[in-house]
């Protein structure tokens, strides 16, 4: 009876099916035995496929095997029972196989029933064609308890349920995770379609606001137009007047003067001596002296006006080209929460492109500005000025405009040369130093054979193509800043990624010539 134990132990007496002890034993053509009422149903399964295959074995047929009730086997186990060997611990696991006993015993009404032949291949070591209930957690594999005694031997493992119940506490929290991230993506989705609502209603409310603006700038600029006729009007109303005035008073002295003249002509044919005397000192007139009413000068009548009309009209231009720069960028600052590509081609930069312009207030006092604040060069050391604004140690200059979004512009320089820069503004202003000399710039030093980068008082040597047109592009956002060398193609020199706190200015730094050698620097205007 102990070798009969010992063989229950070892499965010999199992359906590979049910796991049980077989019940009714048969045996098919290659050998194998099984419960009748395990191998019909497996093999009712197969009637579909017109082929029939020994779960064990493989061994394949056309024709559905016969089965023949193998007497020895049932003998046998009949005897087994008897002794009272039981195999109690062979019944199927929660939803593995069918388990005849749960059907008649009320301990196992709870007990989770399903197909005995669901994923059986999957289920059975190919090499022992035992069930796999084992996990070795070394190889992180399904064994079967066979597979425990040699080839995982000593190796850490547990049940299959037991590694179920931990790796089910990971998958619902990984499923926890996923759920949060869905929630949290469409909750996203939700943000941007309120964002696109937004940028159309501002935009639209935008559009309303600026042809306002412009109708009441065109319609003040009409005023003016209207008052200065009315004015040009009402003045040559005053000045004909005037005229006609100077006029009809001309012409009553002509008369008197034409009566006078008739007089003295016959006082000059009178031929009595005492009486031409006596007359003669009568004539008051011939004493006074003759004076003109009209100050000869060159004719200018409404000239000077339309003149000054003119260059109040050229200030007006110059103003609103630099106002309406920095509306430009204002609205090119525009963020919403996708951050923006850095641009490749042509088309991209342009998309970015601006026009900087420099802020005389904070040139040093040896440079000079000009094209409307768009170039700097060095001018006459003879001629200073201070502000309290300027450098008054470097010969640098920081833009007007702040730059809050995304950025592109060019400079295009000569001379010695020149260091291009970005800037925090009132820090670079009150240190006074070099642009790049402090960690509030970020500067790119253009000699003419090679280019250094400068931050922090810390240079790098700058490799790429030398150019005298360089192209920066910054997204104060993002925290991206690039410089370009431009020739027909922009080609990169320099990207940095970094953090910035306060508004950016555009800075340019000209080095002092010598020997005649002069620098300067342009920013281009971009189409």
């Amino acid at each position: 009876m102990a070798h009969q134990g010992h063989q229950l132990k070892q499965g010999k007496f199992c359906c590979s099916i049910c796991l049980d002890l077989l019940k009714d034993p048969v045996t098919i053509p290659c050998g194998h035995s099984y419960c009748m009422s395990c191998i019909k149903s497996y093999f009712d399964e197969e009637d579909c496929k017109k082929t029939y295959t020994c779960p064990l074995c493989r061994h394949m047929s056309v024709q559905r095997p016969a089965l023949v009730k193998n007497t020895m086997l049932a003998n046998l186990l009949e005897d087994i029972k008897k002794t009272g060997a039981s195999a109690d611990d062979r019944y199927a696991g929660p939803g593995e196989v069918a388990c005849d006993k749960t059907h008649k015993s009320p301990a196992f009404k709870n007990h989770k029933l399903v197909d005995p032949t669901r994923k059986l291949k999957e289920n059975v070591c190919s090499r022992h064609n035992e069930v796999m209930k084992i996990f070795c957690r070394t190889d992180q594999t399904c064994i079967c308890y066979l597979c425990s005694m040699d080839e995982h031997k000593n190796h850490k493992t547990v049940s299959a349920e037991a590694e179920r119940a931990v790796r089910q506490k990971d998958l619902k929290a990984s499923l926890q995770n996923k759920r949060q991230k869905i929630q949290m993506r469409e909750e996203e989705i939700k943000v941007l379609q309120r964002e696109v609502e937004a940028i159309k209603e501002s935009a639209d409310k935008a559009v309303k606001d600026s042809e306002t603006i412009v109708t009441e700038l065109v319609r003040v600029i009409k005023e003016k137009g209207s008052e200065l006729n009315q004015l040009i009007k009402s003045q040559q109303v005053n000045e004909v007047s005037r005229v006609k005035g100077l006029q009809k008073k001309l012409e009553e002295e002509i008369s008197e003067l034409k009566q006078k003249e008739a007089e003295l002509k016959e006082l000059s044919c009178t031929e009595d001596h005492t009486e031409f005397l006596l007359n003669y000192y009568s004539q008051s007139e011939l004493s006074e002296a003759d004076s003109s009413y009209i100050k000869m000068r060159p004719l200018k009548y409404f000239e000077d006006g339309i003149a000054a009309a003119s260059q109040a009209r050229d200030k007006l231009q110059d103003i609103l080209n630099k106002e309406w720069n920095k509306v430009s960028l204002t609205v090119r600052a525009v963020d919403v929460l996708l951050p923006h590509e850095e641009p490749k081609i042509k088309e991209e930069f342009l998309k970015y492109s601006c026009q900087i312009t420099l802020d005389s207030f904070t040139a040093h006092g040896m440079l000079a500005l000009s094209d409307g604040d768009t170039t700097v060069s060095e001018k006459n050391p003879s001629v200073q000025y201070s502000n309290p604004e300027r450098f008054t140690s470097v010969h640098q200059v920081l833009s007007r405009e702040s730059l809050t979004g995304p950025h592109y512009w060019e400079v295009e320089w000569s001379g010695k040369g020149v260091s291009i820069a970005v800037a925090y503004k009132d820090r670079n202003r009150v240190d006074n130093s070099g642009f790049g000399y402090n960690n509030k710039s970020w500067a790119l030093e253009c000699y003419k054979k090679y280019y250094k980068f400068r931050h922090n008082n810390v240079t790098t040597d700058i490799s790429g193509p030398c150019s005298s047109r360089i192209g920066v592009y910054v997204d104060h956002r993002a925290g991206t800043l690039g410089f370009y060398s431009v020739a027909g193609t922009r080609t990169p020199l320099l990207q940095v990624k970094t953090t910035f706190t306060e508004p950016l200015y555009a800075g340019v730094w000209v080095w002092l010539g010598y020997f005649g050698v002069t620098s300067s620097a342009r920013f281009i205007e971009l189409r």
